[in-house]
């Protein structure tokens, strides 16, 4: 069967006059074979990027969407009008400090992009880029970076108008745009110290990998840049920065599981890198620049790091001394280094902690914070020479704030705090707490939980949130939004499942690789407990994630339907082994050391075991709200297209079905506030009217 009789089906769907019937998506057979193992996968051709069949099915899903949503839209929009009544239209950011100067990132009322402000010297705002008009006539833009030059007098910026996430770096000075254009980057701006040199990353176009390091002189076509440094190793992706101290220019190769710093001469623009430590599989390290040598946080001999120091650059990490151990019950999650202190980022039993160590006497001072449900890390610290740091606390009831901290004295006081514009709110008609779950290996699983205070928890529809992939954590931060599923009676939750480092590095182990299947059935039986021990009615149990969160959803929506009333499912990575099978797709060969290489036997039946897409059948599914992106360089738009096609032609039950692709953005969701705000009414709104809640 060929593609363009296709046209006619497509041409009667979008004419129809009612959209009660859901799209239906042709089905042409497309065999696939790996290891003498056959797959079909009827749904291939969505794969054909602005083709017109493809524009038109996803045209039509959008279409049905909209007519889904036409009946929410008194919810949306009150949705809407509370978090324009909860959100300052003029909220700012923390003043911050970079160069000597402070900036500020303010919001405007009626307009949908930041401004940035610079503080003169003589204490006066003056506004010093506004992405309003960067961002005008397009349907799409993010500021990615933007960092002044050593001496303050150009600004360079890296944009993308898309949403692919090719970033273009252009320079201002004197309010003026040079010729200079740096296109296909990925958005990483370093200056060397000649104000005059700067350093960037290229990608490829066609995997979006990053590994080629450039060195660009104002004044110079792109074509005349010289290339620093290439990454031939296909598993390794490049970025770059700088040390505190301004020395050294930094090129990071990485993986998953093996990583390899390079230096050069900040103060060269003629400088070649020099290797800190070769890389050897299986050691991942960061280097801290101090006048005195380099501070190293690296895994070697450590599963949760340790820090060691050497003069100069190494021969060998045999020859680093060891400054703070391994503790085998404590992940070291960062290192900054100042001229008299070091500054660790802990996780001690999943809650985040910040110590501080004297350089000089080796005395350590923890910041007491109190709690167990919050967030805590380091805010901008561009100061070398600092008497004081700067860092961030808030929690799943508390807004942020921003702290100093006196590195003489000890004594801490709020910098700046952010306040809802509603009168009325008070973190104290919230409570949060922290819960125990025991997974189906008796390994106990912890769950962060929010909700307002007088709810009947045994009644209460519960949405619980999850990710679980890369070793990241999700922060237990606060959000302005959610008071709006909090004072409609439901729970928050965030199941802290393996495969993320809340516990430390083997509990990201213990959830990779083929231990994957953990990471989903610790989501289920986090949703399992919070049933049975009443911290919600168990018939009323919502789930949500994305992109690898994504993957998740619909792992679990496979293997415990029964057990969720509704997914919301964002951006999701749920073709897992075509996708991994397919080099020329954006990042997939770096995704091997967290997934595994189906080339290889062992790991194309394991991923085949909980692939979404795959394990797809016959019977009755939860509720479902999935979302995509087409210019998504991480997730490709036609993972949920194909997944829902298909879902659709398998259900056994009549629940909502939905499946929006916005046509103007990326792996992020579209651009701009007020779209941001409305693709979040629209997730609560989804939920919300399945529980019958109309306003």
């Amino acid at each position: 069967m060929k593609i363009k009789p296709l046209f006619l089906f497509f041409y009667l769907l979008m004419n129809l006059d009612s959209l009660a019937q859901a799209p239906t998506a042709p089905q042409i057979d497309h065999q696939l074979e790996q290891h003498g193992h056959q797959r079909n996968d009827p749904y291939y051709w969505m794969r054909n990027r602005d083709t017109e069949p493809v524009l038109n099915y996803l045209k039509a899903e959008n279409a049905y969407a909209e007519a889904y949503f036409k009946a929410l839209d008194p919810l949306v929009n009150s949705l809407l009008n509370e978090f324009e009544m909860r959100i300052d239209p003029n909220e700012t950011s923390a003043p911050y400090v970079i160069n000597g100067y402070q900036y500020q990132s303010r919001n405007v009322e009626g307009l949908d992009y930041q401004q940035i402000y610079r503080y003169e010297l003589d204490g006066k705002a003056v506004l010093f880029f506004d992405e309003n008009q960067r961002a005008k006539g397009k349907a799409f833009y993010e500021l990615a970076a933007w960092s002044p030059s050593p001496n303050n007098e150009i600004l360079a910026v890296s944009e993308d108008f898309i949403g692919r996430r090719k970033y273009e770096i252009r320079f201002r000075t004197n309010g003026k745009y040079l010729k200079d254009v740096l296109t296909e980057t990925s958005g990483s701006i370093v200056w060397a110290n000649d104000n005059k040199t700067v350093y960037y990353t290229k990608k490829d176009p066609e995997t979006l990998r990053e590994y080629l390091v450039y060195r660009h002189q104002i004044g110079t076509p792109q074509s005349a840049d010289e290339l620093i440094f290439e990454e031939k190793d296909e598993k390794f992706s490049v970025g770059i920065g700088k040390t505190l101290t301004n020395a050294f220019v930094l090129i990071y190769s990485y993986s998953s599981t093996t990583s390899e710093i390079q230096l050069i001469d900040a103060a060269s623009a003629k400088a070649l890198p020099k290797v800190f430590l070769a890389r050897k599989a299986g050691h991942i390290y960061e280097v801290e620049h101090h006048e005195n040598g380099f501070y190293i946080l690296s895994n070697d001999q450590a599963v949760n790091n340790r820090v060691l120091f050497s003069k100069d650059i190494p021969t060998d990490i045999t020859a680093c001394q060891e400054v703070i151990k391994h503790n085998p019950k404590v992940l070291i999650e960062g290192l900054s280094v100042f001229k008299r202190h070091l500054l660790i980022e802990e996780r001690d039993n999943g809650l985040l902690k910040l110590k501080l160590k004297n350089v000089s006497d080796g005395q350590e001072k923890y910041i007491d914070v109190d709690g167990e449900t919050y967030y805590l890390g380091l805010a901008t610290n561009d100061d070398y020479a600092a008497s004081k740091i700067y860092y961030v606390f808030n929690s799943l009831t508390t807004p942020s704030r921003v702290y100093t901290y006196d590195l003489q004295t000890n004594k801490r006081e709020i910098f700046f705090e952010k306040k809802l514009r509603d009168t009325k709110f008070s973190p104290d008609n919230y409570e949060s707490k922290r819960v125990w779950a025991t997974a189906n290996d008796g390994t106990q699983i912890p769950v962060s939980i929010v909700y307002k205070k007088g709810t009947d928890l045994s009644k209460a529809p519960l949405l619980l949130y999850g990710y679980g992939s890369y070793g990241y954590t999700i922060p237990d931060i606060f959000s302005p939004t959610r008071l709006s599923l909090l004072d409609r009676g439901f729970v928050y939750a965030t199941a802290h499942i393996r495969g993320c480092k809340y516990l430390g590095e083997e509990w990201y182990q213990d959830g990779k690789f083929d231990k994957k299947i953990n990471t989903f059935t610790d989501f289920i039986n986090a949703a399992e407990f919070l049933g049975h021990m009443g911290y919600c009615d168990p018939s009323k149990i919502y789930a949500n994630g994305g992109s690898a969160g994504g993957l998740l959803m619909g792992a679990i929506t496979n293997m415990a339907p029964y057990l969720f009333k509704g997914i919301v499912s964002e951006v999701p990575f749920v073709d897992v082994v075509t996708t991994m099978l397919d080099e020329s797709i954006p990042l997939t060969t770096g995704e091997y050391e967290e997934w595994g290489n189906p080339n290889d036997p062992h790991y194309y039946y394991y991923l085949l075991k909980y692939s979404p897409y795959d394990n797809l059948h016959r019977m009755a599914y939860p509720a479902m709200y999935v979302t995509s992106g087409y210019h998504d360089s991480q997730v490709q738009y036609w993972e949920p297209a194909k997944y829902v096609a298909k879902l659709r032609t398998l259900k056994t039950n009549d629940t909502p079905l939905i499946f929006e692709c916005n046509m103007d953005a990326g792996h992020g969701g579209g651009s701009g506030r007020s779209t941001e705000r409305l693709e979040r009414a629209k997730v609560l709104a989804f939920i919300l009217g399945l529980e019958g809640i109309e306003k």
